[in-house]
């Protein structure tokens, strides 16, 4: 089961999601071109970081390019949602691989 923590000094805020695995976040000062990163989560972790996003009034799609707000999509045989952080990249949760 994976936890979701976060902290740290400095620029960073890290966040724990379990199993060893940690992402670091900063806020940028410099100009970037916004990524997309797409994470393979169980449906339990899903449906955390679902619940995360409507406590906390962040907005998310079902789509890659903002479609349907408020909505998650059921491609591939599971679930996905896109929302943004707080640097503009586009972060993506699927509860099955697409290939």
């Amino acid at each position: 089961m994976s936890t979701i923590r976060g902290s740290g000094p400095g620029i960073f805020t890290n966040v724990t999601i379990g199993d060893g695995v940690m992402l670091q976040f900063a806020e940028v000062t410099w100009e970037y071109s916004p990524q997309h990163y797409a994470y393979l989560v169980d449906d339990g972790h899903f449906d955390r970081a679902l619940r995360t996003l409507r406590e906390r009034s962040i907005g998310f799609w079902a789509g890659p390019q903002r479609q349907q707000p408020g909505e998650i999509n059921h491609g591939h045989d599971g679930r996905g949602v896109y929302f943004l952080d707080p640097s503009g990249h586009c972060l993506e949760l699927i509860t099955h691989p697409y290939l």
